[in-house]
């Protein structure tokens, strides 16, 4: 048995234990995955897959969620809330997640205290890369209980792909994505107009064939950030780009040459430094 299938079939077990579930479902490929094992092993009458939409989350995410939910068969139910509205979210501090994820689970508890649906457990798409960076929203889900089942049984990111490509799920492949907050940097007051900056600028360098992009906004400068083999085209672009952008609002576009990283704001707090791009 190959290590893979071991630790598909205990994610399957552990599914198995928890009997009805409820799915925080992104339309990620790690929530995905989740929800098609859930899917598989418990049935849809027993899982319940809740996508929250918000100012931080764009609608083309939201738009291939409810698609990937209807090709899987899920019954499906989307939140909408408001991040900027909680309490201590805005100011953007090392714990922004914490908030975040926290006003997620309060929002999704509910389906599992009441006693018509009658669900078991909440679980969510964390995986076992994410407990080497800095995730604050993993506190928030010890305190409410909240499971993790693929970092439970050791999965990470390649075997995810691969368990979901052998699995048959359409977006196995899809870059990652993280909510529009996290391109903002660290101190920076979050406001709909520098998220709405993001999302336009993101939109735009999808829309002409990027396919793994963040724009790290620190301040009037947009950081751009794409893998390796695509840094040539973005230089070739690089008029257009900066005119496209400047247009959206931003002053200043360079483009990170360590290329994309998930997480790359983090690296200011690994090493106790200042937030500000000097």
């Amino acid at each position: 048995m190959s290590e893979l299938q071991h630790k598909y079939d205990q994610l399957k077990e552990t599914l198995a234990e928890m009997k009805r579930v409820v799915v925080a479902f992104s339309g990620g490929v790690d929530s995905t995955l989740l929800l098609k094992v859930a899917l598989d092993t418990l049935g849809a009458d027993n899982v319940l897959a809740v996508t929250t939409d918000s100012e931080t989350y764009p609608s083309r995410e939201l738009k291939d969620a409810k698609r990937i939910a209807i090709e899987l068969g899920a019954p499906h139910k989307v939140v909408y809330t408001s991040e900027l509205a909680i309490p201590g979210y805005v100011e953007n501090t090392q714990n922004r997640c914490y908030f975040c994820k926290k006003n997620l689970f309060e929002e999704l508890l509910p389906y599992i205290n009441d006693s018509v649906e009658g669900y078991d457990h909440l679980v969510f798409g964390l995986i076992a890369d994410d407990m080497s960076e800095h995730r604050p929203g993993v506190k928030a889900a010890r305190e409410y209980g909240v499971r993790g089942p693929l970092q439970e049984v050791g999965l990470f990111k390649p075997e995810i792909r691969e368990l979901g490509k052998q699995l048959g799920i359409s977006n196995w492949d899809k870059p990652s994505f993280a909510c529009l907050s996290s391109r903002i940097a660290y101190g920076e007051t979050i406001t709909l107009k520098n998220i709405s900056k993001v999302d336009q600028a993101e939109d735009y360098l999808l829309s002409i064939g990027f396919r793994q992009v963040r724009v790290r906004t620190h301040n009037s400068i947009a950081r751009i950030e794409v893998e390796p083999n695509e840094m040539t085209h973005l230089l070739e672009m690089g008029t257009e780009i900066t005119n496209q952008l400047r247009k959206i609002g931003y002053e200043f576009v360079t483009m990170d040459l360590s290329g994309y990283k998930s997480g790359s704001m983090n690296r200011v707090l690994e090493r106790g430094g200042s937030h500000e791009l000097v």
